[in-house]
């Protein structure tokens, strides 16, 4: 036998970062999509730009760091400077596509006469109109900062803001930045209707100040000419905290975000139009060095806040709000604990009202047969009407136990308000596990019935957060079974007190347990497929990333077990190689509703087990998180979920093939009904809730 047979092939992997870029690339796609709604496609481009925000302040940093620390013996240099220069390569793909989309969705726009407008376009009427504007409610809020030598100015530029870098030229040119007070007034500013014309005119809040920069300067400077270029810096998301002060978590935590708002930048976008000289100038008041990402971009910066582009057009200019699904089941009794002591009951959000939720908190706060509530909380909505539920169970002698996530990335300044007014309320919060973030999604509720403690749960897939339920599908299980939620009791006996052992024999928590679980199951299709029995596996998940499980879905691969994939995010697994991975399939939904919750199908010699759960297959959600999956027992229920998977596999709308080269070519449609699976789902849901 050759040698060579022996040696084990190089397993592959798509680098995370790029497959994150490839995951944007289809939110591109749907601002591309003369399918969608007109509105729809610009607030497309707002998420695409959000998103690319979060990928500087978390991705790109971390490889930037890599590259900045390249002395250390675990780092590989040039790896890290190749997928750098590859990043950046993709950035300006991306960039250029998206300007292409925007100019396109103008004209668009004003097919549906609207139109998006320089002042310089304007009639007097309406520069009249907006002089008076910008005198009585924009130049209020300018404040310059006027270059000098000794003024470090990376350190005053706020990485959420956009700035105009302003150059004023006489005999000698003065420079300042200028912030867009976006955070105080409307970035979208709707001009009053002609009496002439029946059209819906917006000016940007940009274009405004640009077209009186001479007014906010010329009481202090005399100058031939003035121009304004935007900028966006993007800094680094992550902090320190040093454990070896002695002062409370809460502290530590508020000193960490300022070191975020101050940490280096990792890119600067200016206006390609922007002079090189200009440049320079800039660059070295910002101390940009050569690793940052300096990219050319548009005119605009913060696209983010086309996320909420206003619709000054008809209604069907931007997608019709489906009417929220009420559970049947919910429906039964006035109590919500009695309606789950007849049956575990599922929900699946957006499509269902989170007032069942907001319910089964609110009726566990003034229940006098409840005792006691826990909850874990990593994002909440700004006002939330659980925490208050939370506030009014402790005013009506409840013992309320809240675990409150205070590293909750970019939410950690809102979670450290939450923990302190809940304290101040009587609540007992938590501060977590220093070395875990916690991400599991439980509500424990205990009720005294029949002079014994009794157990309700909720276990679920998203946050508690009114807000994110209308935008996110997750999925949320309410459920009485007595060892379910005992050991969703033990989850918070180990959150309090992670020193001490715990075992848990239906629930997979990270990092107790999950990771092995699931390798255990994966090695039971392997076992059934060298059988010859029928293998498969179905994973609905947002990243998969952690190599060893993906080294464990190539070897069930090469085993003969069938995998199939529904992913949002990253994808570091190459499918369909020969020999290595040609039974896997993944495709990726993106549409409407952001799809979030994790799922998991174990075919299981033809008694699937099913999970759901509140961890990706990511190394951190698997060993460096407090994560729940729970089993489906409930026959219907598990059948339910098995059904809407199903649908995301016929979708031949909105569905994309990610394959060795992530391209996000679309699936073929074929001879196949013309399946739009969210829309799909919400038509059997409402089915399902349909009394027969």
């Amino acid at each position: 036998m050759n040698a060579s047979s022996h040696i084990t092939p190089v397993l592959p992997y798509f680098p995370k970062e790029l497959s994150w870029l490839s995951f944007n690339e289809r939110v591109l796609q749907e601002a591309k999509d003369v399918n969608n709604p007109i509105i729809e496609r610009i607030r497309f481009l707002g998420i695409f730009s959000n998103n690319l925000d979060e990928f500087f302040r978390v991705r790109v940093a971390d490889v930037r760091r890599r590259i900045l620390l390249n002395n250390l013996p675990d780092t590989n240099f040039d790896e890290a400077e190749e997928l750098m220069s590859s990043i950046q390569s993709k950035v300006l793909e991306l960039g250029k596509k998206f300007n292409h989309i925007y100019q396109q969705i103008l004209k668009d726009l004003d097919t549906h006469n609207i139109h998006l407008v320089q002042p310089e376009e304007l009639s007097e009427f309406h520069l009249n109109w907006l002089k008076r504007y910008f005198q009585d409610d924009v130049l209020q809020h300018m404040a310059p900062m006027l270059l000098t030598e000794n003024i470090d100015y990376s350190d005053n530029i706020n990485d959420t803001m956009t700035y105009l870098f302003v150059e004023m030229i006489s005999q000698k040119s003065h420079y300042a930045f200028l912030e867009i007070p976006t955070n105080r007034l409307n970035r979208f500013i709707l001009l009053p209707p002609e009496k002439t014309r029946r059209h819906k005119t917006i000016v940007l809040l940009d274009d405004v100040i640009r077209y009186f920069l001479a007014d906010i300067f010329n009481s202090f400077f005399e100058f031939t000419s003035i121009e304004g270029y935007s900028i966006k810096v993007t800094r680094d998301a992550e902090y320190n905290l040093d454990d070896e002060i002695e002062e409370g978590l809460l502290d530590k935590m508020s000193k960490g975000l300022k070191q975020r708002l101050y940490a280096e930048p990792v890119r600067l976008v200016y206006e390609q139009s922007m002079p090189e000289e200009i440049q320079k100038v800039m660059r070295k008041r910002l101390g940009i060095t050569a690793h940052d990402a300096l990219i050319p971009g548009g005119r605009y910066r913060n696209f983010r806040d086309f996320i909420s582009f206003p619709n000054v057009g008809r209604g069907y200019l931007e997608n019709q709000p489906l009417p929220l699904l009420k559970s049947r089941a919910f429906a039964l009794h006035p109590s919500v604990f009695k309606c789950i002591s007849e049956q575990d009951i599922m929900l699946y959000y957006p499509y269902h009202t989170f007032n069942h939720m907001l319910e089964f908190v609110r009726q566990a706060a003034f229940d006098p047969d409840v005792t006691q509530i826990k909850i874990n909380i990593y994002r909440v909505a700004a006002k939330s009407r659980l925490i208050s539920s939370l506030i009014n169970a402790a005013k009506n002698g409840k013992k309320v136990t809240v675990m409150v996530e205070l590293k909750a990335r970019f939410d950690e300044q809102n979670n450290i308000e939450w923990a302190k007014t809940l304290s101040e309320a009587g609540v007992k919060v938590l501060m977590g596990i220093q070395a875990l973030k916690v991400h599991s999604k439980l509500c424990v509720v205990h009720r005294k019935e029949k002079g014994q403690i009794v157990k309700y749960a909720h276990i679920g897939t998203g946050n508690f957060n009114e807000k994110t339920a209308t935008i996110y599908t997750d999925f949320s299980l309410f459920t009485k079974h007595e060892a379910i939620t005992e050991e969703c009791d033990i989850v918070f006996r180990f959150i309090e007190s992670s020193y001490r052992q715990y075992h848990f024999n239906h629930l997979l928590v990270s990092p107790i347990n999950a990771r092995e679980q699931i390798y255990h199951l994966i090695r039971n299709e392997i076992k059934a497929a060298k059988s010859g029995k029928s293998a498969k596996i179905t994973i609905k998940i947002n990243n998969l990333v952690d190599k060893d499980l993906i080294d464990k879905l190539y070897l069930a691969s090469q085993s003969g077990v069938k995998i199939r994939i529904v992913l949002r995010g990253m994808c570091s697994l190459v499918p369909d190689i020969p020999n290595i991975s040609e039974n896997i399939k993944i495709i990726s939904i993106v549409d409407r509703f952001l799809e979030h919750p994790r799922v998991m199908i174990f075919h299981n010699e033809g008694d699937p087990k099913v999970y759901i759960s509140s961890a990706d297959w990511m190394t951190r959600n698997l060993d460096h998180r407090v994560e729940v999956a729970t089993p489906i027992l409930d026959p219907k229920i598990k059948q339910l979920l098995i059904d809407i998977v199903e649908l995301h596999f016929k979708d031949r709308t909105k569905a994309r093939i990610i394959d060795a080269e992530q391209k996000n070519a679309y699936v073929r449609r074929g001879n196949n009904k013309k399946i739009r699976s969210q829309l799909a789902i919400y038509d059997l849901l409402k089915k399902w809730e349909t009394p027969q």
